[in-house]
């Protein structure tokens, strides 16, 4: 009997350590897997800053050589060359609120604040117009959805009355910080 309980201690004692073991190999791996996800999510906002900025790169030369506008005139009907540069710049406005709203930097609700702003402009009503069958050409993504909320906004705002631009619309709920 004395012999068996001491192998029984024994057994005991090394599951005892396996289990010690084999919490401390999950609590590294939860930690490495916390880490992996931090740097995936830098990298992502890296990435999209990158793209942010190559983007803004290639609107600028669009907008100092009309030549290369020429290019990016994607927008329905005749344009001018001068509501051709407008149009880029509103689409560099625009962009960059996306952008800001993909890293985290505005909520939907102040991204629905600024939109309505921009809104006020008719060069960007116009350009908003001329661009919905780009619009129409994605789905599924978070700047499909926002773009269906622009498109509910404008609406809003041509249906009232109200002179007040700034109380037109409910600002969406939810956290929606952007795919951050």
């Amino acid at each position: 009997m004395r012999g068996l309980s001491a192998v029984t201690v024994a057994g005991l004692g090394l599951l005892a350590g396996a289990l010690v073991t084999a919490a401390a190999h999950h609590h590294a791996l939860v930690s490495l897997r916390a880490r992996l996800d931090q740097y995936a999510h830098d990298q992502r906002h890296t990435d999209l800053a990158i793209q942010q900025r190559l983007h803004w790169e290639l609107l600028s030369k669009a907008l100092d050589d009309p030549e290369l506008a020429e290019v990016v005139d994607l927008y329905e009907g005749h344009v001018s060359p001068t509501q051709r540069r407008q149009y880029i710049f509103a689409n560099a406005l625009y962009t960059n609120l996306l952008f800001y709203y993909r890293i985290g930097n505005v909520s939907r609700e102040e991204f629905f604040k600024h939109v309505r702003g921009f809104l006020q402009s008719p060069i960007f009503r116009e350009y908003w117009e001329a661009t919905r069958q780009q619009r129409a050409s994605i789905s599924d993504t978070d700047e499909a959805e926002l773009g269906l909320m622009v498109d509910d906004l404008v609406r809003q705002l041509d249906e009232t009355e109200e002179e007040r631009w700034w109380v037109v619309g409910e600002p969406p709920e939810g956290p929606g910080n952007g795919r951050a």
